[in-house]
């Protein structure tokens, strides 16, 4: 998104102008994100499959693909460690922010089908990077790296898992007329009255170009928010590392985020587990896996004053939020919905995370960017 939408533009530009910009952008990240929404529920109705997988493919595909161009581009201009750190910090904010917010806001169907399956997909992978992290560590310290064979793997553990995907999606027809009623009333997976959504009776091709044109709309929308906010940030006086901790941290996964909000506001709930779920395998898998196939990938920073953050402060941050996520998938199997407190906890992992990146880069002169 660098090269396709430079920084540089936006420097020269008046104030009242920047916050125009940004004020558009975000009414065109909601349009987006609206026109995404509708063309993915649309086509889980019209191929008879769960929004779920739906969201845990289609829409995770699209809106992963800041993080790969950003973590590839990163690899190959030489700042191959940020590439790591980007991955990793989006699994972090997908999960503790964006579902975390999610359940806060929302009573979210727990897909037995997809959460026993996909679910274990996206603990399997963290767990996976982490011993290659670690392994590596181990074995040669501070020269420790991910180099191409390890993204190489990735890769065909990525092609694997979209394989079985098409397959389970499959097994999972027809799962959305049904509705689940829970001990205090509420109603999941509804169908409301008068049939599917109206979205659903537009053709295939029409809906495939939905979320295609939506998801360009919010990455591109995404890249120029942050932009305009980031020049506006300097301008006010914000400190740099301010600015990388919080603003640039959120750049990629913004995309995430809207989709999130959107989903609940269009009442299609489903695709936010989803979402989550495919976007944290695919930032392994596809993320981590284009970027090493690139590049080695360095685990620790040469010259910073913190150089084994990732190691100390990431990869445990992403470890912890993704076992509690664990269990609350237990828990939500059963009673058929995630409980709207699960929220909190994961909310308040990731402000902590936030706050800890933020004074342990503090003293270096920067700060990495978490996603």
């Amino acid at each position: 998104m660098e090269a396709l939408i430079p920084q540089v533009w936006f420097d020269p530009l008046g104030t009242l102008l920047l916050l125009l910009i940004t004020g558009i952008g975000l009414a065109a990240l909601v349009k987006g994100a609206d026109l995404l929404v509708e063309g993915a529920a649309g086509l889980a109705y019209r191929l008879g499959i769960s929004k779920v997988i739906v969201g845990a493919t289609v829409v995770s595909l699209g809106t992963t693909s800041p993080e790969a161009a950003v973590s590839v581009l990163a690899a190959w201009s030489g700042q191959a460690g940020l590439a790591l750190g980007n991955a990793v910090g989006s699994v972090i904010a997908d999960t503790g922010l964006i579902f975390g917010l999610g359940c806060l806001l929302a009573t979210i169907p727990a897909d037995r089908f997809v959460l026993n399956r996909q679910g274990w997909v996206q603990f399997g992978c963290a767990l996976l990077l982490a011993a290659f992290c670690y392994g590596s560590f181990v074995l040669v310290g501070d020269a420790a790296a991910l180099g191409r064979p390890v993204g190489l793997f990735f890769l065909a553990l990525l092609v694997a898992y979209l394989a079985i995907s098409v397959r389970w999606s499959r097994q999972h027809r027809a799962a959305e007329p049904f509705q689940r009623q829970l001990a205090d009333g509420a109603v999941l997976e509804h169908v409301p009255p008068g049939g599917p959504p109206a979205e659903s009776a537009r053709g295939p091709v029409w809906l495939l170009a939905s979320i295609v044109f939506g998801l360009a709309l919010v990455i591109l929308a995404s890249r120029v928010v942050i932009c305009a906010v980031s020049v506006l940030a300097v301008r006010w006086g914000v400190p740099e590392v301010v600015i990388a901790a919080t603003l640039v941290a959120m750049g990629t996964s913004l995309p995430e985020l809207v989709v999130c909000l959107t989903s609940l506001v269009k009442g299609h709930k489903e695709l936010i587990i989803g979402n989550v779920i495919g976007a944290d395998v695919l930032n392994v898998l596809f993320v981590i896996g284009a970027s090493a196939t690139a590049a080695h990938l360095p685990i620790v920073e040469a010259g910073s004053q913190v150089p084994r953050i990732f190691l100390y402060l990431h990869l445990p941050t992403m470890i912890l939020i993704l076992v509690l996520f664990r269990l609350y998938i237990f828990a939500a199997v059963r009673r058929g919905a995630f409980r709207r407190w699960f929220g909190l906890p994961l909310v308040l992992i990731y402000v902590a995370y936030v706050v800890a990146q933020f004074l342990l880069t503090a003293g270096s002169g920067g700060a990495h960017e978490l996603s």
